[in-house]
């Protein structure tokens, strides 16, 4: 399937983000671990999140989380602790996606993990049993989702978990928001430098309704800044929020969007111009990097972006993606090492007829949307694969007025 898109004369619209696919997924072991019967409100309705859902309502012991890797760490580590027999697997680019920092750091604390196919990485039988605890080193380098794992699980264990995490941490906001919603299902942590310490106890079940999703935002942040006109309401989103991705209310002042707090959510609106050049370090916002290297592009802005390491093992290569589809449109990116992508403003013919891969990922396929702004269409493959984190991307930009075609 291909779909072309053609944006409205001017952005005015109101939309009903989805709710946060972090939240979500980290709120739905929390609250199994809590024996809660009662709900969690307003989860989101992606792809991620209901892999996990599916898995909690399944009376089978084998889960297929598609190409989930939040689901595939988190439920790797709570099933390690589960009586009974568990096989994890998922679709071909999760079977290439390494799982040894976690299953090897499980083991090292009592789990029986086995790798069916290839060694370090998925599908995984676990025999599931109390795990033991104590204390574990991991490099801070590796996913976060790896270290949220481990910590959310971690009061189940006969001696808690003591993590130390080694050298720089990377999406550490992702850790902040796992501390902070285990809290508020009644677990303490303390946490200091770079070593959390996890004593046993009992999760407390409680009430929880899931916020909006600030990475979703960040693709109407970047409409706005695009667009000549544009005024946006976006629902569900509140200051002093404990997602991470919050701080592109900071970044995309520098790319002349103004966000005021309403009662219900935000709105957002054009105002001035954008900075002459970006420098931004993305290693605690990585799902930012592809919204601001296509909105910074679009608007002529070069860039150096660094702290992009973990963006090498996502859905796809995103670097690699990154660099392919965007010399399509003109622009010539660089690698200047292995975690950092620049644009000095070197330009290439543009592709005639150019076709947007997406690569199986949902963030190539909505950061590339916003091609139709600048180049006034975009023709893009695959474009359901946005199903993963945000289901009705589509057709909240049809109420915004943006047109569009299926094509085949």
């Amino acid at each position: 399937m291909q779909y072309r898109i053609h944006p409205p004369e001017t952005l005015k619209a109101t939309v009903n983000l989805p709710a946060s696919k972090s939240i979500s997924n980290r709120v739905l072991i929390l609250n199994a671990l809590s024996l809660n019967t009662e709900p969690v409100e307003n989860l989101s309705d992606c792809e991620d999140t209901q892999v996990i859902i599916d898995a909690f309502n399944s009376k089978s012991n084998l889960f297929d989380v598609k190409g989930a890797g939040t689901a595939m760490r988190f439920l790797t580590a709570f099933l390690a602790g589960m009586d009974g027999e568990w096989i994890v697997q998922g679709s071909k680019r999760m079977h290439e996606r390494p799982i040894y920092p976690l299953v090897d750091t499980l083991k090292s604390i009592g789990a029986d993990i086995e790798y069916l196919k290839n060694e370090g990485y998925p599908p995984l039988k676990i025999k599931g049993k109390r795990l033991s605890g104590g204390e574990v080193q991991v490099p801070g380098n590796i996913s976060s989702q790896f270290i949220s794992a481990l910590m959310m699980v971690a009061p189940t264990m006969e001696k808690g978990l003591i993590i130390n995490i080694q050298d720089e941490i990377i999406s550490k906001p992702y850790i902040v928001l796992t501390a902070k919603l285990m809290e508020e299902y009644g677990v303490h942590l303390k946490w200091e430098g770079n070593r959390i310490r996890i004593k046993p106890q009992s999760y407390k079940p409680v009430s929880f309704k899931v916020e909006s999703d600030w990475s979703a935002a960040s693709y109407w942040y970047a409409m706005a800044s695009l667009s000549a006109q544009a005024e946006v309401t976006l629902l569900g989103l509140y200051p002093n929020s404990c997602q991470g991705d919050a701080n592109l209310v900071n970044l995309f002042k520098d790319l002349g969007v103004s966000t005021e707090f309403v009662s219900n959510g935000v709105v957002i609106r054009k105002k001035g111009r954008p900075i002459k050049k970006f420098f931004h370090n993305f290693i605690y916002e990585p799902d930012l990097a592809q919204t601001f290297v296509a909105a910074c592009c679009f608007q002529h802005v070069p860039f150096i972006f660094s702290g992009l390491q973990s963006l090498r093992i996502k859905e796809t290569d995103r670097i690699a993606a990154l660099r392919r589809e965007m010399k399509k449109l003109g622009f010539v990116l660089r690698e200047t090492d292995s975690e950092m992508l620049e644009w000095d403003g070197e330009c290439c013919f543009v592709e005639e007829n150019a076709v947007m891969d997406t690569y199986d990922d949902h963030r190539m396929a909505m950061s590339l949307a916003l091609a139709a702004i600048p180049f006034k269409s975009v023709t893009m493959n695959d474009p359901q694969v946005v199903s993963k984190s945000y289901p009705n991307f589509w057709e909240d930009l049809r109420k915004a007025g943006f047109r569009i075609e299926e094509i085949g």
